[in-house]
């Protein structure tokens, strides 16, 4: 150990084999990346500003698109700056930074859906006691509860990372600070270090969802003792673009991150990781508005009030010249 030298900056490898696709790459994630901001900053206005909207589903909705796009604005734009860039450097403390707010976001938007499962469960099991159960206190504390206990756990995995010696090469085989990669890296990582990441990243996307499967178990039995196919199809409609958007996020999150890790698997994570970062959030907008009726009504008002009020304000501007 005394004849290696610390590592205190690394180098994000990323794209860099594909030198040729890396002006395409930033074409394609840039314009993604704003679809994504319009589409979740669609959303969470359309909830905000429609009064049908404020329920419990749309509430916590809101808070994972808000949370979608943070996590959106962890890794891309520093993605979009490499890929035109030739110095590709991070420091320490910052890619440390980039790791605890990607993984405490992605644990919140975790436990945030199982909190979306437990209201489909509460407003189809007992829908005269919704209100009284799924009030605004409770709603906040589930909310304030899934971001708590994802950084909690972010933090706890983001100390085990860096308190590893890193002496070995300084290039991360990836476009931002993922833990696989940069632990590959270091000269002490054991199996012990294995393990608690391991059971912190099951505790977070198991353990979600265990929650989620549970509540659909229940809400699975609720629904087949209703008398009328209208109504059981009506239940289950209204479960559709959360199971599905559950099947997207822990397709790839659990693929990611929860088989075994070798160096010859980066190239293929780093793939993965392009759907899981990008893809994802640009498709859950997209499930949520085609699937909900008042979803889409609430937007298309939104888009008819911003139209008229563009239009009103170059009018104007037409007539000032």
């Amino acid at each position: 150990m005394g004849n290696h030298t610390t590592v205190r900056t690394f180098l994000l490898w990323g794209f860099s084999s594909f030198p040729d696709l890396q002006v395409l790459l930033f074409v394609l994630v840039f314009f993604s990346h704003v679809t994504i901001l319009t589409a979740n900053a669609s959303i969470m206005a359309a909830i905000k500003l429609s009064h049908n909207l404020h329920t419990p589903m749309y509430f916590f909705l809101c808070g994972l698109s808000f949370s979608e796009t943070c996590t959106t604005m962890v890794v891309i734009p520093r993605m979009l700056v490499d890929l035109l860039s030739h110095s590709k450097t991070i420091p320490l403390p910052e890619c440390a930074t980039q790791m605890f707010f990607f993984f405490g976001l992605g644990g919140n938007n975790c436990f945030t859906m199982a909190a979306m499962s437990y209201d489909r469960y509460t407003a189809i099991h007992n829908p005269l006691h919704y209100a009284l159960r799924m009030t605004p206190k409770v709603c906040f504390l589930l909310m304030l509860a899934s971001w708590i206990v994802g950084f909690l756990v972010s933090l706890c995995v983001v100390i085990t990372i860096f308190s590893l010696s890193f002496c070995a090469s300084n290039t991360i085989q990836h476009f931002f600070c993922d833990f696989a990669p940069i632990v590959s890296l270091a000269c002490d990582y054991t199996s012990y270090h294995e393990m608690i990441i391991f059971l912190l990243s099951a505790f977070v996307l198991v353990g979600s969802f265990i929650l989620i499967m549970v509540s659909y178990v229940f809400i699975g039995f609720t629904v087949m003792k209703m008398p009328s196919a209208k109504g059981r199809y009506k239940a289950f409609s209204t479960c559709s673009s959360h199971l599905t958007v559950v099947c997207i996020h822990y397709g790839f999150a659990g693929f990611v991150y929860l088989r075994p890790k070798d160096s010859d698997s980066f190239g293929e994570d780093m793939l993965l990781a392009v759907s899981y970062t990008v893809l994802t959030p640009l498709l859950n907008p997209i499930v949520y508005s085609l699937r909900n009726k008042e979803m889409q009504i609430a937007l298309r008002k939104i888009l008819g009030n911003a139209s008229r009020f563009l239009t009103q304000r170059i009018n104007k501007r037409i007539e000032n010249f």
